[in-house]
């Protein structure tokens, strides 16, 4: 995974016990919520062990549309790796995914 395509996860204090057993890298499935009623573009990032979190919002508002449209069809993956010492000590980012492969929006 390039440092270009590094897109945080957000949102994974609440998942710290999956967190804790996810491996250095693994897949993870990409699943949009049209109904959260939170962020209208909201994407979860499911680990081996289940939901671990969010595509940080300012990358999910510009993939969205992809990663939906690509979810219509089956399931959607994308690598991931958790986050060194480094950026966990500096804040709550403990997973990056990559998304070079959805186009951006226009």
């Amino acid at each position: 995974m390039s440092a270009a395509s590094h897109t945080a996860v957000v949102g994974s204090l609440a998942y710290r016990e999956r967190l804790a057993a996810l491996p250095v890298s693994f897949n993870a499935m990409l699943v949009p919520e049209p109904g959260n009623r939170y962020f209208l573009n909201a994407i979860a990032v499911h680990g081996p062990s289940g939901k671990i979190g969010y595509v940080a919002p300012e990358a999910a508002r510009s993939r969205y549309e992809a990663i939906k449209s690509a979810a219509a069809a089956g399931s959607v993956s994308c690598s991931a790796r958790r986050a060194g010492a480094d950026a966990t000590a500096q804040g709550a980012i403990e997973v990056f995914v990559d998304l070079s492969a959805f186009p951006l929006a226009e």
